[in-house]
């Protein structure tokens, strides 16, 4: 690991102040942060660490919709009985990313952050439709996930929150990498007012809709309509976990099991 500054905020304001300041990086859970640092893979000359800023931290109702806060942990989300009411899949999701220690230091918003192309939440934003609150504006989530470890945030912009629309019916199915848990391939289907909506990570550069998918529920929302549809491989990962014809056979039965399990 490189030699950094550490700054440790108490506030939002100062947290954007330190970053414009130093052009360093934020540090949330640390889950991918620090392991990257170690690895010598990120070298910030200044890390913030936003763990004090309370106002970042919880979770609550606001009208349709469940609103969580950027610290707010991935088993904080896993055991709420705010969100397994109103999103079950969404908690679902959370109890099912790494092991026991990541889960209570890993957080929502680093985990956006960082956008890592096989992490779990970003399949679950996209696929609810969820905005993504900063200390500069609201980012929909179509407009958010940019490429591999890239998103829509400027240098100094940091996550606030993120309000999760409750929707009709949701499920999320993933074929997790034995070793790190990460999606090998996983899918989020929810369905809404405005129709189905299907998010894909882990087979892909970063996590996408599959609008084939979505178009075959619109027609009939069974697990048949989602596992008829082929997927293309062109554009899809090929390493040695799984080739891209494995992965785009792994998004329209993994699609399928979804469906079923949102009912």
């Amino acid at each position: 690991m490189y030699a950094f500054e550490y700054q440790r905020v108490k506030s939002v304001a100062d947290a954007a102040a330190a970053l414009a300041r130093s052009g360093g990086k934020a540090l949330a859970g640390g889950q991918s942060l620090v392991g990257a640092m170690k690895l010598r893979l990120a070298n910030p000359g200044t890390v913030v660490d936003l763990s004090g800023i309370a106002e970042l931290k919880g979770i609550k109702k606001d009208g349709d919709a469940i609103v969580i806060g950027a610290l707010t942990t991935h088993a904080e989300v896993a055991s709420s009985a705010t969100v397994k009411q109103a999103i079950p899949a969404l908690a679902a999701l959370a109890e099912g990313i790494g092991d026991r220690q990541v889960r209570n230091r890993g957080t929502l918003g680093g985990s956006l952050a960082n956008n890592d192309p096989a992490a779990d939440y970003p399949a679950a934003v996209l696929a609810l439709g969820a905005t993504v609150h900063t200390n500069k504006r609201k980012i929909a989530a179509d407009d958010f996930f940019k490429s591999m470890y890239e998103t829509a945030l400027a240098a100094d912009e940091i996550i606030t929150a993120v309000s999760f629309p409750v929707p009709k019916k949701a499920a999320y199915v993933k074929f997790p990498q034995p070793a790190s848990r990460f999606a090998l391939v996983g899918v989020f289907i929810a369905q809404a007012g405005s129709g189905a909506r299907v998010a894909v990570t882990g087979a892909a550069s970063h996590v996408h809709r599959a609008t084939t998918i979505e178009s075959a529920l619109a027609k009939s929302f069974t697990a048949d309509a989602a596992k008829a549809v082929k997927i293309p491989a062109g554009q899809l990962n090929n390493d040695l976990h799984g080739s891209a014809e494995y992965r785009a056979h792994l998004v329209s039965v993994l699609a399928a099991r979804a469906v079923a399990a949102a009912g």
